[in-house]
């Protein structure tokens, strides 16, 4: 994929969660069940860094379920992380739990800069991976989570398997609404609608960039970027199988 397509598909999403991340952080209050089960049986004491937090709701859950330790969110979108930031203030903290908020580009080589720190004990990434235009900035991605685990630790991810749901999938666009052609971008890349609106705001639709991953691409990257694939499971919507959660272990 050319550079400046990657571009164009990154700002179609910056300005969608611009301009819709009221709407998307209202949908988020609560965290979707498959994250629950992961805090669960997953997210053990430790430091843990979550990217593409989004608005935080999951750092309060996490407070709530009594881990001690570090949880540290990343997003690129400024509204959201103000949120989750006026959000963190109404939480109550034990004395051994600590949260922060940072804003990072998860495109860029130098992302890992906004960390407190250079290893965590794990590190989670739930429906934000396929947001990330260009396999090649993908697969450098995960290795550099990859890079800020020691051997054995977890690396747990969702990814958005929309075409499961009729309704969903039907809200899937050409892209000749942004400009481009479907030569123009790679396999499993879609544009979609969105259309929840906060009060007072316009009714009209918006329009993000996801990449549709398959099992197959998930088990090259996880090879690739050091990785095995430890556990994996569907869960999230009214039928339960929206999202593909998967565990992954560094070798």
């Amino acid at each position: 994929m050319e550079k400046t397509v990657q571009d164009q598909l990154f700002d179609i999403n910056g300005r969608f969660y611009q301009e819709y991340g009221a709407a998307f952080a209202e949908t988020r209050r609560r965290i979707q069940p498959g994250v629950r089960r992961i805090l669960t049986e997953e997210v053990s004491d430790g430091a843990w860094l979550d990217l593409g937090c989004g608005s935080g709701a999951l750092s309060a859950e996490w407070a709530a379920a009594g881990k001690r330790g570090l949880y540290e969110g990343l997003d690129f979108s400024p509204v959201l992380i103000e949120t989750a930031q006026t959000a963190s203030r109404g939480v109550a903290l034990a004395a051994d739990q600590q949260v922060r908020f940072a804003l990072a580009d998860l495109r860029s080589a130098d992302w890992s800069r906004q960390c407190s720190r250079r290893r965590y004990d794990g590190v989670l990434m739930f429906a934000a991976l396929h947001h990330i235009p260009g396999a090649a900035v993908r697969a450098a991605l995960l290795q550099q989570i990859a890079g800020l685990l020691p051997s054995g630790a977890r690396f747990v991810h969702s990814e958005w398997q929309f075409t499961r749901n009729p309704k969903l999938a039907a809200r899937v666009q050409p892209w000749g609404q942004v400009g481009l052609k479907g030569t123009d971008v790679e396999p499993g890349d879609y544009l979609l609608d969105w259309r929840h609106t906060v009060t007072g705001q316009a009714e009209i639709p918006g329009l993000r960039y996801v990449h549709l991953f398959s099992a197959a691409e998930l088990s090259a990257l996880a090879a690739a970027s050091g990785f095995t694939i430890q556990s994996q499971f569907d869960s999230d919507g009214a039928t339960g199988d929206l999202s593909l959660y998967q565990v992954w272990q560094r070798l």
